[in-house]
């Protein structure tokens, strides 16, 4: 930067994914690019009791990350239940008169409700019917390592799953500040069925401002590789020319 000045690119994982997942993003975001992985609210991964479940409850615990004095512009990325996450929290600042992100980048989530309406509710739901779902309708064997797996990290993923929920619930009711101007990158992989390049049209219409799609290799976790920080690293740099001397951001 020409500056000396980063911007911070604040990451929040998927579900029952940790911030470990960011680990080598500093190495491939490039120059100029402050990599900020955000901890799951409510502590550890593995501890579904302290997991947040609600919208309020989420925005008391990650607001005041993105309320405070700021030097510079930052973005946002979420993967999954994580890019949920990101557009709960920019629409909050949005609605609250805050500056928000340079940009919002989404991975791997389709936009809300993005909840499949055969998924039952996890509120409500019983643990046969959610690891059901869970494991393709019965397409992992009870016995299996996925199906152990699957029964041991049950109460985490019920709890992410009512997170998802309520998430969508407060996306469906109209903001009072109107649509988004926040720009929208929105990144897919072909080999995702979960969240395929189609997504991007429905993610379009959460904001009044530009929106683009970037398709990355990989399947569902493209998190891991290499193409999605060197992507965003661009972008927090195009970002970083485009507000640094006209629109603060932050």
């Amino acid at each position: 930067m020409s500056d000396g000045q980063s911007v911070r690119l604040h990451c929040f994982a998927h579900s029952e994914g940790g911030v470990s997942v960011f680990d080598h993003w500093a190495a491939d975001t490039g120059h100029g690019v402050d990599v900020a992985p955000v901890p799951f609210p409510g502590g550890g991964r593995r501890d579904p009791e302290r997991r947040v479940t609600t919208h309020e409850a989420l925005l008391t615990e990650l607001l005041p990350r993105f309320t405070g004095p700021r030097s510079g512009p930052y973005a946002l990325y979420g993967h999954g239940l994580g890019a949920m996450v990101a557009f709960t929290v920019t629409r909050a600042l949005h609605e609250a008169g805050l500056p928000g992100p340079a940009f919002l980048a989404v991975g791997a989530c389709p936009p809300p409700p993005h909840v499949p309406a055969e998924l039952p509710d996890a509120r409500a739901a019983t643990d046969a019917e959610l690891l059901d779902i869970l494991g393709g309708k019965g397409a992992v064997p009870p016995s299996s390592d996925e199906g152990i797996w699957l029964r041991a990290m049950l109460p985490v993923l019920r709890a992410d799953l009512e997170l998802a929920q309520a998430l969508d619930e407060a996306a469906r009711k109209p903001s009072s500040a109107g649509p988004l101007t926040t720009p929208i990158l929105v990144v897919a992989s072909q080999g995702n069925p979960l969240a395929p390049a189609g997504i991007a049209d429905g993610w379009q219409q959460w904001t009044a401002g530009p929106s683009w799609l970037r398709t990355v290799p990989d399947r569902h976790f493209f998190v891991r590789g290499h193409a999605l920080p060197r992507l965003l690293g661009r972008a927090c740099r195009v970002a970083h020319r485009l507000t640094h001397d006209s629109v603060p951001v932050g």
